[in-house]
């Protein structure tokens, strides 16, 4: 069995060149071998969101917090509030985060494949954000 307390591991900040605006990166867990689970809390200002990107083996959201939006390429943007589940299956191009207004805040998960769990794309435009 393993414990990891609340506040044992450092925050972060959301990465300039895969991030617009503010966010904040809070670890939950990082599974070893032969698990390949990953999990983050992470928190959007207003306005900020991830860029374009994909993952190998598809990802999970779960928004705790606020009111937030996502759109996977070619469909419409989405409002997304606490309780919501999102799911974007492997390769799917998509982005996320807040609303112009509101911060958010969701749990993310996702699985590693050959040691990679993301791969980042451009950025998203304020126009295709819906500013």
């Amino acid at each position: 069995m393993e414990l990891r307390r609340a506040g044992s591991q450092p925050s972060g900040r959301g990465p300039d060149e895969y991030f617009t605006g503010t966010v904040r990166i809070d670890p939950l867990f990082q599974a070893s071998a032969p698990a390949r689970a990953a999990a983050a809390s992470v928190t959007f200002e207003p306005g900020a969101r991830t860029a374009w990107h994909t993952h190998p083996l598809g990802q999970t959201l779960i928004v705790t917090a606020g009111c937030g939006r996502c759109q996977r390429e070619g469909g419409p943007i989405e409002e997304i509030r606490p309780g919501d589940v999102v799911w974007f299956p492997p390769g799917e191009k998509h982005w996320h985060g807040a609303s112009p207004t509101t911060a958010m805040t969701h749990i993310a998960i996702q699985e590693q494949l050959d040691g990679r769990a993301v791969d980042w794309l451009e950025k998203v435009t304020d126009e295709q954000y819906g500013r």
